[in-house]
């Protein structure tokens, strides 16, 4: 009797350990599913506020600071030049020149900060848009292979997506001294694959993982961040024939019918 007695007492004890131990789990668990959520939250409004304060800033440049060089455009075509010695005329010439210059120039910054190509005409437009306007001019040749059968019904992940692009695209022209650039992307398995190719200098993963924690590497942190918050992956490597940038992101798409 007193062994059976004992033998319960000890069941009961183990059972209220395990329930215990359960309830710790349960608690660990939806803590940490309670910080996940916090995190994301907060990257997301980052995200939001960033993308507010690029719009606040290219409707500025676009309505204010334009109006002002298109104003003073047009106080500048109102001298007559004939009247003007040589001297005054090539002066003349030349501040018309730079003026036309700095218009276009921040005409083009308010176009890539602003995302209204993006909304009308989707991601692989808007994609083909910037690197046909950032790579003209320049010694790198650029080449776009998108998957056209990609669309999609949440238009804020396209412009991470597109944010991502824009700032790893500046960073191979500012950086690794490339002469070829390939921007590809497939659509498959209820995911969207991109790469972006180039034979310049690169980043590895760990230097990647290094360097977005650091001040400097800001730009990588964003791009850390916009991964984070579409639930993908980003990937560096690097091979004998240049450097691959792969990101996968997991959409909600159509196809074209």
């Amino acid at each position: 009797m007193g062994i059976a007695v004992m033998l319960l007492m000890v069941i009961s004890i183990l059972f209220a350990v395990i329930v215990n131990q359960r309830k710790k789990n349960q608690h660990r668990t939806a803590m940490e599913k309670l910080r996940e959520q916090q995190q994301n939250q907060l990257i997301e409004a980052a995200v939001r506020s960033e993308e507010t304060e690029r719009h606040r800033i290219a409707e500025t440049l676009h309505d204010e600071v334009g109006a002002i060089l298109s104003s003073a455009k047009l106080h500048l075509l109102g001298i007559k030049a004939q009247q003007l010695d040589d001297r005054d005329q090539k002066l003349h010439e030349k501040g018309r020149e730079l003026l036309n210059d700095v218009i276009q120039k921040v005409r083009g910054i308010s176009h890539n900060l602003h995302s209204n190509i993006l909304k009308e005409f989707g991601l692989n437009e808007a994609i083909r848009h910037f690197i046909r306007k950032i790579t003209q001019d320049t010694i790198i040749n650029a080449t776009t292979a998108l998957d056209d059968n990609y669309q999609t019904k949440n238009p804020e992940n396209d412009i991470s997506i597109y944010r991502m692009v824009q700032e790893l695209v500046n960073n191979i022209l500012k950086y690794a001294n490339a002469s070829e650039l390939i921007i590809s992307s497939t659509l498959e398995n209820g995911g969207l694959n991109l790469i972006l190719f180039h034979n310049g200098d690169g980043l590895r993963q760990e230097q990647f993982e290094e360097l977005r924690y650091q001040k400097e590497g800001l730009g990588l942190k964003n791009i850390q961040n916009r991964v984070i918050l579409l639930k993908g992956t980003i990937h560096f490597t690097s091979g004998t024939e240049g450097y691959r940038i792969n990101i996968h992101v997991p959409v909600k798409s159509t196809t074209n019918e």
